[in-house]
């Protein structure tokens, strides 16, 4: 959520607008062979040119071996990195590179067919990307390349392979098959899930888990949340490690218990909720108490908790000289009349400056411990998570579902991603939705500051308008999250960010179209979505700036939808 300002808006094309691959690759067959030279960057930049000497090799991070590229985009400059790879005509060829760190992208040209590419944002943990193309009649060599975004962060890349027919062009040794994976461990459970993570293996490009000897999941990072599974009840797991070569023997194995049933997340909120956050600072919006809060607001969330020096841990301070001598003991007063009005009042963590590292199993037993004091402290129902600095899906899902375990089904459970952080389902932030989907109550998408996006449709859509909202909310809705667990996150003035802002009547019609197919733009859903949360503004304060003229507006709307 902006507090005076955000970060700088990311701008979209449809030139890059292509979907994550979300698999790895299969076994090739016996004949394929890896055409790329020095893959894995082991002999520093031989074989490779990067633009504008944005390239080096480095020794730590690395996917495998003893090195990776990092590439830093600088000015005009997006640190592309090429090699032309020696190529059989009219030929199939797997094309993919591990990478980390800013936005990364993977490609080929000189196809002679049709050029690909792929893309992810900022990662935090290696991430595999993967496509592939088809050689034309006369296409021999092909021009593979990795590049970041201009002005966003190095990214690193390794382990590049094009696999398939040999052409003739030399390449890294075949692979071996790789080593059996270590440190399987259960990271989190809940109870319809067991949360996996392993060591890395060295070579490997997937690895599959299996619960009592059967495989029930493959993917391409060191960690894996398994679900569909049954109540207080213990399984038994093993992780195997993969490349065209062949799969490892299974690990050790883990058991995972999961727990009792929760009886539903979401707690006691109307089928249709309005969401505002209320600003526990003076930025030049009304200052307001709690009490102050307009009564269309459902679910009021209290920006923001603070970190502090406890890896995971955070508090809550009131600014009491910044509200006007406001005291704790009228601040709990003022949440408990709000409770006995019907609302909820929850604890947002994050925020435009907040930054809260959840990154292992310690550090989530402190979020989840913290957090719980501050419900038995303030009387909150919940949590709001808002880290837009970035997370860990897996020691985050593992940190709610503690904290859910503590509070009980009452709790209420909401996010509010950016817009990047939900355009893929393989992003951090859809997956910890995903993850906690059994608890969760709303994700409130801020749909703002954001430039231009991609819709569900493959289309690039423009803030500001109809089509931004539905067509962005068909990804979430689309995407795995039930209707009743999506919202429509917009500010409450143009004062509230810095760009993104709409009237109140856009965003009525852009409810009217996800649930009842009225009032629908140019994009048009294939399906109606009646059980769509409702909405969300940053903030009551701006909102009260503005005459009420958003919660005046959209409030009413949002309780009258079927």
């Amino acid at each position: 959520m902006p507090i005076l300002s955000r970060k700088p808006v990311r701008f979209w094309t449809a030139a890059v607008s292509v979907a994550l691959a979300l698999g790895f690759a299969g076994p090739a067959s016996a004949a394929d062979v890896n055409n790329a030279r020095n893959a894995g960057f082991e002999s520093g930049l031989s074989g490779w040119t990067c633009s504008a000497s944005s390239g080096t090799t480095v020794s730590s991070p690395v996917h495998g071996g003893s090195a990776a590229l990092k590439a830093t985009p600088a000015g005009q400059d997006n640190a592309k990195c090429v090699q032309t790879v020696a190529v059989k005509p009219s030929s199939t060829y797997t094309l993919s590179a591990w990478v980390q760190g800013g936005y990364a992208y993977l490609g080929a040209t000189g196809t002679g067919t049709t050029d690909v590419s792929t893309w992810t944002p900022d990662s935090a943990s290696w991430k595999q990307l993967t496509t592939t193309f088809t050689t034309g009649a006369a296409t021999t060599s092909v021009t593979v390349y990795t590049h970041g975004w201009y002005g966003q962060a190095a990214y690193l890349a390794d382990d590049v392979a094009v696999y398939g027919p040999d052409g003739g062009g030399g390449g890294d040794p075949s692979p071996t098959v790789p080593a059996t994976p270590s440190g399987l461990a259960v990271s989190g459970t809940s109870s319809s899930s067991v949360s996996l993570s392993w060591n890395a293996v060295s070579g490997a490009t997937g690895y599959n888990v299996y619960r009592a000897g059967t495989k029930v999941t493959a993917v391409t990072g060191t960690s894996a949340t398994v679900t569909g599974l049954a109540a207080s009840t213990s399984y038994s797991f093993q992780v195997t490690a993969a490349n065209s070569a062949g799969e490892s023997a299974r690990s050790s194995a883990v058991t995972g218990t999961t727990t009792a049933s929760p009886g539903g997340g979401g707690g006691t909120v109307p089928k249709h909720a309005v969401t505002g956050y209320w600003q526990n600072f003076d930025n030049g919006a009304t200052v307001q108490r709690l009490s102050d809060v307009q009564a269309q607001y459902d679910i009021i969330a209290v920006a923001f908790a603070d970190a502090t020096t406890t890896p995971g841990a955070v508090t809550f301070n009131l600014d009491s000289a910044g509200l006007g001598g406001y005291t704790v003991d009228q601040f709990k007063a003022d949440i408990r009349a709000k409770q006995a009005a019907g609302k909820k009042v929850i604890v947002s963590v994050g925020g435009q400056n907040g930054t809260v590292s959840v990154s292992d199993s310690a550090s989530a037993t402190n979020f989840a411990n913290s957090v719980y004091s501050l419900m038995q402290t303030y009387g909150f129902d919940g949590v709001d998570i808002d880290l837009e600095n970035g997370l860990n899906a897996t020691y985050m899902s593992q940190a709610l579902h503690s904290l859910a375990a503590k509070a009980g089904s009452g709790l209420v459970l909401t996010m509010a991603p950016q817009t990047i952080d939900m355009q893929s389902t393989s992003n951090s932030y859809f997956q910890t939705a995903l993850n906690v989907k059994d608890i969760l109550t709303v994700v409130n998408m801020q749909y703002y500051n954001s430039g231009s996006m991609l819709g569900c449709d493959g289309k690039v859509y423009s803030q500001g308008s109809v089509d931004f909202l539905t067509a962005l909310a068909c990804i979430q809705l689309e995407g795995g999250l039930a209707p009743s667990q999506v919202g429509l996150g917009l500010p409450a003035s143009p004062s509230g960010a810095g760009s993104g802002y709409v009237s109140p009547t856009v965003v009525n019609n852009a409810l009217d179209c996800l649930t009842k197919g009225t009032g629908c733009g140019s994009f048009k859903p294939s399906r109606t979505y009646p059980d769509l949360r409702g909405a969300m503004t940053w903030s009551t304060n701006w909102d009260a700036a503005a005459g009420n003229a958003w919660s005046g507006a959209v409030g009413p709307h949002v309780h009258e939808l079927p």
